[in-house]
């Protein structure tokens, strides 16, 4: 077995490798030349080996996505056995239906045209996190484990030994996400956010289906992009009498105004994994990141053995 890392998320890598009894993410040389051109080298054989690649196509996902190209294609030539693409964050993910039909959809249907890309590289297997649709794995012509960060999350709110939750889906399209939170936490009831976009990363929240008066509040959802519609939904929660709100995501993406939003006290805590690193200027007080390294370790080592799920 082999581990490497690309540039986006190294500590996590790290983590990742000395789970799988490694001292950390195996030698490979990485840089930009002064065009912005990428370069990439393996530094140690791995020839008939099972190589793990390790990367988040997050910001900045063009780079990073072709970064991790070039790590397939290396490893391909140097002959590796197995090439696994280990992608906490699948960037593109939302960009996996034609939603525009009154313009004859012509609009380009990423999430597809990366995993051919991903494919067509050289990768005989992908691992994801949390992807946005999971249909989206159907996407791949070849194997694809798609593992869920809910384990980590849910533990962690368990051990918080809150009183009266009830969690809440962010929208319509989050409810089977929310409901199998609720079963993880002892069955807490569930509520839904009514929400209707004005466009992308807009957001304008509607109504609120279910019982929030007194409650702990936990809107559950697989990212926090620019965080408006996570604190539009904390806001009439708070509106709608909720004793306090936490708000808990896999992704943590914090595009634009989002460290500013979710620093305004609308929560009590943001949740968060480590899936996509947070440089320490985009962190702040009610911050708390959660390691997947484990999850995504014991998934790499049953891949390497070759064990069921």
């Amino acid at each position: 077995m082999r581990v490497f890392s690309g540039t986006s998320n190294i500590p996590l890598a790290d983590d990742i490798a000395k789970y799988v009894g490694k001292s950390g993410i195996s030698a490979m040389l990485r840089k930009r030349f002064a065009d912005g051109e990428t370069y990439v080298r393996i530094e140690e054989s791995v020839r008939g080996c099972n190589v793990f690649l390790i990367q988040a196509t997050s910001n900045p996902t063009n780079d990073n996505l072709i970064e991790l190209l070039l790590m397939i294609d290396a490893c391909r030539r140097a002959s590796a056995h197995q090439i696994t693409a280990v992608i906490p964050y699948y960037g593109y993910a939302r960009a996996d239906r034609l939603v525009d039909p009154d313009r004859r959809r012509r609009e380009a249907l990423t999430s597809k045209l990366v995993a051919n890309m991903l494919s067509t590289a050289g990768t005989d297997r992908i691992v994801l996190v949390d992807i946005h649709s999971p249909q989206t794995c159907g996407f791949f012509d070849i194997p694809v484990d798609h593992v869920y960060a809910s384990a980590v999350l849910e533990q962690y709110i368990c051990e918080k030994e809150l009183d009266d939750i009830v969690v809440v889906a962010p929208d319509v399209g989050g409810v089977a996400r929310a409901r199998a939170f609720a079963k993880g936490v002892n069955d807490a009831p569930l509520a839904i956010i009514d929400k209707r976009r004005d466009g992308h990363n807009t957001a304008k929240v509607l109504n609120l289906l279910g019982e929030v008066e007194g409650k702990t509040a936990v809107i559950v959802d697989d990212m926090i992009d620019t965080a408006g519609t996570i604190c539009e939904g904390g806001k009439i929660l708070k509106e709608r009498g909720a004793r306090q709100v936490f708000a808990m995501a896999t992704h943590a993406v914090f595009s634009g105004p989002a460290v500013e939003r979710l620093s305004s006290g609308v929560f009590e805590e943001v949740i968060v994994t480590n899936t996509i690193n947070i440089p320490p200027e985009r962190r702040f007080a009610q911050l708390k990141i959660l390691s997947v390294a484990n999850v995504l370790g014991e998934q790499i080592w049953r891949v390497h053995e070759q064990n069921s799920r």
